[in-house]
């Protein structure tokens, strides 16, 4: 099959035999682009950073997780392409040389890239736009002040003219023979096609799948693309809930949670990086069934309920009882997660994500209370976390310990020492059983203490 791209603002056809080619690859073995670096491959780095542009605007990509088929109808700019026709350096380029932003060079051009992405966008929240790029030698205080200095410079002309683009889109030309993989156009096509290959794997972000490839070099077998269904990426609310659609990413439900449940969005904030969030879908995060997936504890303490879908049939169930156990979830061959839905309530969620980094690492404990306080009492609670279990799991024991008493010091106390009986979590890499324990018990402290008045910013380093 055949894909057709810009690239550096060239038109570009490509004939894709083998899905699972990396974007990284293919500029580096294919073009010799190599300003787009592979540092560690797994999205964690953002050395291989490209800006990637459709008609939602451009966005700041991780090339060495990023399949060849995703990019069939958009715009890709590497580091070579940030620069005028003229030679004249981009501005996030100069600005990096003026504030010596650059020491051994190596991360420079996904910072650069990641900054011109950015600087397009009038983002000026440097901290998150630029967490997902790794600086070990310059340190971060010049290449900050180097993204500072260009807010208000205009967006360069030769990038301008990507915006909104509608570039034409490749076709199959596998001449009779069943093509090397799908992208279907709606969600009808891709249940249609997931009913014949109940074996194959639906890829829509691939910040999760490009590892089984680059990490674990598995074979995929029949692949599915799912970037191109809209109808999958739809959000819609109305009076009694919001509706998401699994291929809505993270980046785009971010503002959305920001409107109605602000710490689901805070937490979103804190889910990766800009390149990872701009990519990872939420259906993909819950259909995978992580037991650190940070998005199913926020949902389930909400009360979500998971839209499946197979062939023409369709059902619907808790989102906690999706998770059976670890590596098990209850989806049948063939099935999909279409969306999932919260009801409308007030909002009275507080989402705590606990990592030994602030910025793109992994919970080694997220907690979501969802606590209903009425007249001083607690009149409703629904707790979940992840990284305390095999699966993403509710604390029903301390919701029980919490309902119907009063929402005081000495209740709270006594809701402790629930969470034993709820879980018995485990030691690894991230943190031991009893620190993880401890964890999830201080963050129903720290709800009393917030709303008692009291600072809770974890960034806040005080005598």
């Amino acid at each position: 099959m055949e894909i057709t791209f810009l690239l550096n603002g060239e038109t570009t056809r490509v004939s894709v035999s083998d899905p699972t080619v990396t974007l990284l690859d293919w500029l580096r073995e294919d073009r010799g682009l190599t300003g787009t670096k592979e540092g560690c491959n797994e999205g964690d780095c953002g050395a291989c950073t490209v800006m990637v542009t459709d008609p939602q605007g451009p966005r700041a990509l991780n090339a060495c997780i990023l399949f060849l088929p995703q990019i069939d109808g958009k715009a890709v700019t590497t580091v070579e392409g940030l620069a005028a026709p003229d030679g004249t350096p981009h501005p996030a380029q100069e600005a990096l040389v003026a504030h010596h932003g650059s020491q051994c060079g190596f991360c420079t051009p996904g910072f650069a890239v990641s900054m011109a992405t950015a600087h397009a966008n009038g983002a000026t929240d440097h901290d998150d736009q630029l967490a997902g790029n790794l600086c070990r030698c310059t340190g971060y205080a010049p290449i900050l002040r180097a993204a500072k200095s260009i807010e208000t410079t205009p967006v360069p002309p030769h990038i301008k003219p990507l915006f909104g683009s509608e570039i034409s889109r490749g076709e199959a030309n596998s001449r009779g023979a069943e093509p090397p993989y799908a992208h279907p156009e709606t969600i009808d096509a891709l249940a249609d096609w997931y009913a014949a290959h109940p074996e194959g794997t639906l890829v829509a972000g691939a910040t999760d799948v490009g590892l089984w490839v680059t990490k674990h070099h598995r074979a995929l077998g029949p692949v599915a693309f799912l970037n191109r269904c809209k109808d999958l990426q739809e959000i819609s609310i109305d009076d009694t809930e919001i509706r998401i659609g699994a291929g809505v990413t993270l980046r785009d439900l971010r503002p959305v949670m920001a409107r109605y449940h602000p710490a689901f969005a805070e937490m979103i904030r804190r889910y990766g990086s800009e390149q990872v969030r701009g990519a990872a879908t939420i259906g993909g995060n819950i259909a995978n069934g992580s037991p650190i997936g940070d998005s199913p504890p926020a949902l389930i303490a909400l009360g979500a309920t998971l839209h499946l879908r197979h062939a023409n049939t369709r059902r619907s169930l808790p989102l906690e009882d999706f998770f059976i156990e670890y590596g098990k979830q209850d989806r049948a061959p063939g099935e999909f997660v279409e969306a999932v839905s919260i009801p409308r309530q007030p909002d009275t969620l507080n989402v705590y994500k606990l990592s030994k980094r602030f910025d793109q690492d992994i919970s080694a404990v997220c907690g979501a209370f969802n606590l209903v306080i009425e007249d001083g009492h607690v009149t409703s609670a629904r707790i979940a976390f992840g990284g305390m279990a095999g699966i993403p799991k509710r604390a029903s024991q301390v919701e029980a310990a919490l309902t119907g008493q009063p929402w005081t010091d000495a209740s709270v106390d006594a809701a402790i020492k629930a969470f034993a009986r709820d879980f018995d979590p485990l030691s690894d890499m991230r943190a031991s059983a009893q620190y993880r324990l401890t964890s999830a018990q201080n963050m129903l402290r720290r709800i009393m203490a917030e709303h008692a008045g009291h600072r809770t910013n974890v960034l806040e380093v005080r005598p």
